[in-house]
């Protein structure tokens, strides 16, 4: 493996996977008087999310400023991202806090689209179902749900009011479902042709 600081901040992406899981299982009894559990809970776990995604545009950022990439790379990132919103949207829906619907959608989306893109790269026509724009607008309404979903409180904009996280997270979390179906749709369109021909 190529130890390059796109490789290692992936790495370091999967590894934090487990702790912003991980913090929602911290016994509250572990907190001190005067400390709110669930909120600082939120607060942690959002924050572990946050930092996980900003190394996500990092890694990628670096890779092409400073042209460090690699094979692995390829391979490895999209299995962090993956992995990275895999957990959150488990975690979320155990919390009650997605729904199961919209989550199945999502990560079998995810599956599907790998799955597919593999077998493109194996037959040399990977380009055709190369990342498009819907794409990249579908994962940024995603993360940036996820985020606020495992944020989960209100915070005070002062003069603007307060900002309700959990109706903007649910409503792009909806949207990210929608746009993931219409990105499939893309791909499979995309790839459609040759897919035509494996079956005759």
């Amino acid at each position: 493996m190529n130890w390059n600081v796109p490789n290692i901040l992936t790495m370091l992406r999967i590894a934090l996977i487990p702790v912003f899981v991980g913090i929602f299982y911290i016994p509250h009894n572990l907190f001190a008087l005067g400390l709110e559990p669930t909120h600082t809970l939120n607060v942690a776990a959002a924050s572990v999310f946050a930092l996980a995604a900003f190394t996500d545009w990092l890694d990628g950022y670096w890779a092409r400023k400073f042209n460090q990439t690699s094979n692995f790379g390829a391979f490895l990132d999209p299995v962090a991202d993956k992995l990275m919103v895999t957990a959150a949207l488990i975690v979320l829906v155990e919390f009650q806090r997605v729904g199961a619907i919209v989550s199945l959608i999502i990560i079998g989306r995810e599956i599907a689209i790998s799955a597919l893109r593999e077998w493109m790269a194996g037959l040399g026509k990977s380009q055709s179902v190369g990342v498009a724009m819907i794409g990249k607008v579908k994962t940024a309404a995603q993360m940036l749900a996820i985020l606020l979903l495992l944020y989960y409180d209100s915070f005070n904009l002062g003069a603007l009011g307060s900002f309700n996280t959990k109706l903007v997270g649910q409503v792009l979390i909806v949207l990210a479902a929608f746009l993931t179906l219409l990105s499939m749709a893309y791909y499979l369109k995309a790839a459609w042709p040759t897919i035509k021909k494996s079956i005759n």
